[in-house]
């Protein structure tokens, strides 16, 4: 058996944040290996890469999720007591959950409110010299998903939640004042979520049977109990937030359209090309570069020996980049999606394995959705000139984008 090979330094968490997306797979190159010793946060931890590398991390006899999440990440981005820090039993019931709200049709139609919100959109962005697309995505798909989910949502309000469901992915590995930004909007967030579960048991609202409002606030677990209204109010979060996340990606996918105007023609000549555009658009733009676990007992791989309660870092951009699954896999190529059969590890930007049994992120498929649709949108029914601006992507940032949130002017609809 062999030692896992280790990283320079006695800490490697300053590196990680200087370098998010690439520390992990550059350690590997330098060190000649997919895996690598370190210490993050002062806490024992194994880094990963590579296919091989996922199939093992979701291999749920090996590794478990409870516990194994920075109390910052936990405390912004996901919450506590929901389906991500699950294992097991408990974590399948739980899954059925959200799996329950991706349908065909369900996706269909918050797909379709979407599409209504930027015909509605489009006619004040001809009004004004120029719009922020990051801004206006966020707060269409806010209102898009909240409609969908049957979560009244006030006028009034609109801003407000589209800055805290922000705040939750967008701060989540921020330090200093944003972070403690991304907990208050956590904490009022959970608040008015708990307050909405509970006016649906009381009878207060009535959502349609089918919402995620009434799926989750009517859900009971393993053990017959309804979701306690903290928890339930976690999950009902963990279905708008990451749909209002998809903004990032969408700013991405304008990026790569504009960076790659030749594929505007081909998205205008065939529909069919819109879904090999948006998942090259996932693969090599990054989103979050790494997902964690903790060793559920010890177990060897490789020769490699992994100890018990040892934290796992699996390298989530640099998996997706890793030039032993990707040829060229730094250049934008979505015809590589054509024929190519994906596995459940080797392209993971939203997770791994399997969405029914696996921790990975039954979301995507309405990110794919909504990038379609807004990617249609674009190239068939606007015009729009992109002004000079700063377009590189701030890689230290979470996620990354350009500093101008990208800047659209003189939109016009066409006849």
């Amino acid at each position: 058996m062999f030692g896992i090979p280790s990283a320079k330094g006695f800490d490697s968490t300053l590196a990680l944040l200087r370098n998010p997306y690439g520390f992990i797979s550059e350690t590997c190159r330098a060190l000649d290996t997919d895996l690598f010793e370190t210490r993050i946060l002062l806490q024992e931890t194994i880094c990963m890469t590579g296919a091989a590398a996922a199939e093992v991390f979701y291999s749920e006899d090996k590794l478990i999720r409870a516990g194994s999440m920075p109390g910052r990440i936990q405390k912004t981005l996901l919450g506590e007591g929901g389906v991500q820090g699950l294992d097991g039993a408990a974590h399948q019931h739980r899954k059925k959950m959200f799996m329950s709200l991706m349908g065909t049709e369900r996706i269909a139609a918050l797909q379709g409110t979407s599409l209504h919100m930027l015909d509605k959109y489009a006619p004040d962005w001809e009004a004004r010299n120029e719009v922020v697309l990051y801004d206006e995505v966020r707060e269409m798909l806010t209102r898009a998903v909240c409609a969908w989910a049957r979560v009244p949502l006030d006028e009034a309000e609109v801003a407000t939640r589209r800055a805290q469901l922000t705040a939750l992915f967008q701060d989540a590995g921020a330090l200093g004042p944003k972070h403690w930004r991304a907990r208050l909007a956590r904490h009022r967030l959970e608040k008015w979520a708990a307050r909405l579960i509970q006016q649906v048991r009381d009878g207060e609202l009535q959502p349609t049977q089918e919402s995620a409002l009434h799926i989750i606030a009517t859900w009971r677990d393993l053990d017959g109990e309804l979701l306690t209204p903290r928890v339930a109010a976690v999950e009902l979060l963990n279905v708008l937030r990451p749909t209002v996340a998809v903004s990032v990606f969408i700013v991405q996918a304008a990026h790569a359209l504009h960076r790659h105007p030749e594929w505007r023609q081909k998205l205008k000549d065939d529909e069919g090309q819109l879904e090999p555009f948006v998942q090259e658009v996932r693969r090599l733009y990054p989103f979050f570069p790494a997902v964690a676990a903790r060793v559920k007992s010890d177990f060897e791989w490789r020769g490699y020996r992994f100890p018990k309660g040892y934290r796992v870092l699996l390298d989530l951009y640099g998996t997706n980049t890793d030039a032993r699954s990707w040829d060229a896999p730094q250049e934008f190529r979505p015809e590589r999606f054509h024929d190519r059969e994906v596995t459940p590890y080797d392209f993971i930007p939203q997770g791994g394995g399997d969405h029914h049994r696996n921790h990975r992120c039954p979301g995507e498929w309405i990110a794919i959705s909504q990038m379609k649709a807004f990617c249609s949108f674009f190239v068939n029914a606007i015009d729009y000139e992109v002004p000079d601006q700063d377009l590189d992507l701030e890689t230290e940032e979470l996620p990354p984008m350009p500093k101008s949130r990208f800047i659209m002017r003189n939109v016009r609809r066409r006849q």
